[in-house]
């Protein structure tokens, strides 16, 4: 199993995409008709989102602490903040859950956020390993 060591940079992109994920996560999940009111997004939706991305934060920040990872560890994280970014943008293509204004811009920023932590995971697991990764 090929392994990276978890280097600073490394670090901080799990660090981040843990803490920023969590804090949605809570928003999403405790104040879903607080949320669907402002955003006219499904509370249903809103509820189940932040409970599921609830573990997701726990494996991340567990991850940003070792001293190494699986590279397959990591891809598994960046292909989920890939997936997610290709969601919300689903979302907002086809209109699903008819947000209004405020909803959409809740959506689009969390697309470009995980679009971001995603990126700067490739990016770390690559100088990490310090190998060009296709």
């Amino acid at each position: 199993m090929s392994t990276a060591p978890v280097t600073p940079f490394l670090r901080l992109a799990l660090s981040l995409d843990a803490a920023v994920s969590g804090v949605t996560a809570l928003l999403m999940a405790a104040g879903a008709t607080l949320l669907a009111g402002w955003t006219h997004l499904p509370e249903a939706l809103l509820s189940w989102v932040g409970l599921g991305l609830l573990p997701y934060v726990a494996i991340v920040a567990w991850m940003a602490t070792r001293a190494t990872l699986p590279r397959a560890a990591v891809w598994v994280v960046i292909a989920c903040n890939a997936l997610y970014a290709a969601d919300c943008v689903w979302m907002l293509v086809s209109g699903f859950g008819s947000p209004n204004t405020l909803g959409q811009a809740f959506v689009a920023v969390q697309a470009v956020a995980v679009a971001v932590f995603a990126e700067l995971q490739w990016m770390a697991l690559r100088r990490a390993t310090g190998a060009v990764i296709a």
